[in-house]
This record gives C-alpha cells, structure tokens and sequence, in this order.
C-alpha cells in the first residue's frame, strides 16, 4: 500500500501553520480601525469565553501549578501577542511574520539559559543564518534612518515568544492543559484591557467583519492548543518545527495577494530565516 506524503496529523500542522499566516495580514488590516491592545483583548476574551464553557466541568479541579503556570504564561502571552500587534499598525504583515519567526532559533539559547540544555551544534549554525536574516527583513528601506517602532516591538516579541515555549515546557507536563490554556486566554485579555487607558485606546464600537475577525481569531486560539497537543503525539518535534517554518512563507503570500511588496534585502533576509530557522531545527533530532 503506498504510503501518503504526509500524515493526518502533519496535514492537521500545515493546515494551523496556514492560519497562522493568514492572521498576521488579517490583525495587520485590523490594526486600521482598532488600537492593538483592544484587539488583543477582545480577541484572548472570545477565546477565554469559549474555553471556559468547554472546561466548566473541570475547573473545581483547578491546581495551585495549573493556577500559576496559567497566570505566569498568561502574561508572556500577553507581551508577545501585545508586541506583536502593536508592531502590525506600521509595519506589513510579510515583514512582522518573518521577524517573529526568530523565535524558532532562540528558543534553544533560552533553554540553555532557564532548563541548562546545552544547544547543538545546528542550533549555533542556524543563528549564524537567522540572525541576520531578521536584521535585513526589519532594517528599513532608508539605511540611515535605525529601525523603526514597529521592528523593534515585534524583535522583542520573538523573544517573548521563545520564553513562552521553555515556560510551557517547564509547566505543561504535569497540567490539564485545558484548564492550563484557559486561565492563560483570561489573563492575557484581562492585562490587555488593562493597558488600554496607557495606551489611549478606548471602547468604541467596531464594523461589522472586525467582529467577525475578532471572534474568528479567538475560537482559532481556543482551539489551536487542542489540535497542537493531538497532532505532536505522533508527529516529532523535529518534522513539526520544520512545518511551523512555513508560517511566514505563509504570511507573506497572503501579504503578497494584499498587494504588500518587500524589498531585494528584505527577501533575502527572508530566505536566511527560514534557513536559520530549519537548520537549527536539526538539533532536536541529533
């Protein structure tokens, strides 16, 4: 019997790598109408709505670990998702995309910093590929001007999102993940609203396919972690970062139907990241 290119599992990783493209375009024309901080905690609350309804039954279970993993993840999710979108209101979705995709390489130096897992030799490798990859997707067309706001935010949100990855390595094992999730959507959306009045952003109304896109994002960020948690029960970690590489590929051919364009340098900055970001991913199957 011929065996199929990939399995359900993996085409269940493609399939989120996608929407995990298409939502930096769809935050990116968001971001015209609604301040970040709005959106990201209208979006966190629709996800923690939907996961507090599924997990009714099971919060009188809640744990002290789930309670504090939750809260302490919560908060990085907020700073990276809140960077992040922040980052979207100045500069294209193509370009944040393949910044944030940083995180794939840094994840290592952080393990070995918080876990003392000592990086491989591909992981070194493939910084010396990603690092200045970034720095061309994020440097401006003008050399002389620095970067702006919207590079540096989503620079530090790559790094946020590395230190989520290792904290959840650190709390996931031995929590429901459900109830785990759940606490961290409420958290986020709650910090997010929060930072509102700082911002100046206020409550106003929204048209209506922002609404739409605000609870489209949440219930694909109520669901993802469940689709996540199945599929890398077979699928090793090794073949699922190299299909998580695809996201800013996919990023930028939604970007590109938009009708965003990137310079020679930035898509050469490009092809390091996605370099970088596949060759360090050898590491977790050396």
């Amino acid at each position: 019997m011929r065996r199929c290119l990939f399995s359900l599992e993996e085409w269940t990783l493609c399939f989120v790598t996608m929407l995990w493209g298409a939502t930096f375009l769809i935050i990116r024309f968001a971001m015209q109408t609604c301040g970040p901080f709005y959106f990201v905690g209208l979006r966190f609350a629709c996800a923690g709505l939907v996961l507090l309804l599924l997990s009714l039954p099971h919060l009188a279970q809640i744990t002290r670990q789930e309670l504090v993993g939750g809260i302490v993840i919560g908060v990085a999710v907020f700073l990276g998702f809140g960077l992040q979108t922040l980052g979207l209101v100045s500069i294209p979705a193509a370009k944040s995309a393949f910044i944030t995709a940083f995180y794939v390489p840094l994840v290592p130096i952080f393990e070995l910093l918080i876990l003392r897992h000592k990086p491989g030799r591909y992981v070194w490798l493939g910084m010396a590929f990603a690092f200045p990859g970034v720095l061309m997707v994020a440097w401006p067309e003008q050399f002389g001007s620095g970067f702006g706001q919207g590079e540096c935010v989503t620079m530090i949100s790559a790094l946020v999102f590395a230190l989520e990855i290792v904290l959840l390595a650190i709390f996931a094992p031995n929590c429901n993940a459900r109830r785990m999730v759940t606490v961290e959507a409420l958290v986020c959306s709650l910090l997010s609203f929060a930072c509102m009045p700082l911002a100046g952003e206020s409550v106003h109304p929204l048209p209506l396919w922002l609404v739409a896109a605000v609870f489209g994002l949440g219930l694909v960020t109520a669901c993802i972690q469940s689709l996540l948690t199945w599929a890398q029960k077979s699928v090793p970690p090794s073949r699922a970062t190299l299909i998580y590489a695809g996201e800013p590929v996919w990023a930028g051919l939604f970007g590109s139907m938009a009708g965003e364009r990137l310079g020679a340098l930035a898509l050469l900055g490009c092809l390091l990241v996605i370099t970088g970001t596949l060759v360090s991913s050898r590491k977790q199957s050396s």
